[in-house]
């Protein structure tokens, strides 16, 4: 009988091709949702992407509550705890995130260790490497850097993923099970839909494609592709020398305009619509006092973060696509899909 994997939030984007990625490897896969009535559109997605579902299954759990955790992590060999939302808008309060998401963190770790599972692997993000005052425009992130959550320019989202990450690590020290924990950080998460549903990075690429934007914001993220990090979470359950690390995701990095520009001459027929001129980084910390959309990309404004992250390649065997072929391949199936 394969082993059975439990991820929490199967219904998100980095879930489903983490699902896909394990059925088609021979792994069972467990899959937690609020509601049992995404059940069966999931089944649909995976079977038309590949999958053999007869492994495919599904448990009800919402991280506000504690109900479900313990036996949805029952009898399986490994925990992905995928499910974490990013909102485009932030609310005003830089905590009002941390104590869910917290909460719901250590819900799953507590379940995983009841299950005596053999390795949990946490998905957290980059923004929770990245910040703190005072620091360069350009600079080179690596697996020990941490933003500093008590840094008041920071947005409520980034300080809830810094302050979860750092929980899940304080209750793996606490519980002895540093080597059970391996932390997978991504960067800015794009790549192809498998069903047409979008999050808030595909979503930024749908928008540009509908020429929602009259130009970009004077920001530049690292990008890794969807597929690609799915593969990671799947080797981070199983390579050893994973445990107690922080494995970074992430290939290279584009501007906002140069995703543009990557768009555009993909996709010719889109291009009068995609914008490719950049805004005074001046007016858009303005704009962003009245629009909380905007609030979430003014911590990046100017800054330049690389990532040292040959020693995930190195560690996993996971190589990762260039930026741009990301950017390619999420315009290609939001058309595909009939979605722009």
């Amino acid at each position: 009988m394969s082993e059975q994997v439990l991820i929490t939030g199967i219904s998100g984007f980095i879930a489903k091709h983490t699902a896909l990625n394990l059925l088609q490897k021979g792994y069972s896969v467990r899959g937690t949702l609020r509601t049992p009535a995404r059940a069966e559109q999931i089944r649909q997605t995976l079977q038309a992407n590949g999958a053999d579902i007869s492994g495919l299954s599904f448990v009800e759990a919402d991280l506000n509550s504690d109900s479900g955790w313990i036996a949805a992590a029952n009898g399986c060999a490994y925990v992905l705890h995928v499910a974490s939302p990013f909102p485009i808008e932030q609310p005003r309060d830089r905590e009002a995130l941390v104590p869910q998401a917290r909460q719901g963190a250590l819900r799953v770790l507590e379940a995983a260790r009841a299950a005596e599972v053999k390795r949990i692997v946490f998905t957290s993000s980059m923004s929770a490497m990245m910040y703190r005052a005072n620091q360069p425009q350009e600079i080179i992130v690596t697996e020990h850097d941490w933003t500093d959550p008590e840094w008041n320019r920071l947005t409520a989202y980034v300080v809830s993923k810094t302050r979860t990450e750092k929980a899940a690590w304080e209750w793996a020290k606490e519980n002895r099970w540093e080597r059970r924990l391996t932390v997978v950080i991504p960067s800015f998460v794009l790549g192809p839909t498998l069903d047409g549903r979008t999050n808030t990075s595909l979503n930024v690429i749908k928008l540009m494609m509908e020429g929602a934007y009259p130009a970009l914001p004077p920001v530049e993220y690292t990008i890794v592709d969807v597929r690609d990090l799915a593969e990671l979470h799947v080797r981070a359950m199983t390579v050893p020398p994973a445990g107690g690390r922080r494995l970074i995701g992430t290939a290279d990095s584009l501007s906002m305009t140069q995703m543009g520009r990557v768009l555009c001459r993909a996709f010719p027929d889109y291009c009068r619509k995609i914008p490719t001129r950049t805004l005074p980084g001046f007016l858009v910390r303005f704009l962003a006092k009245f629009n909380p959309t905007l609030k979430t990309v003014v911590p990046d404004i100017g800054l330049v973060a690389l990532a040292d992250n040959a020693y995930v390649t190195e560690m996993t065997g996971v190589e990762f696509r260039p930026a741009e072929d990301a950017v390619r391949a999420a315009g290609q199936s939001l058309i595909d899909h009939s979605v722009v």
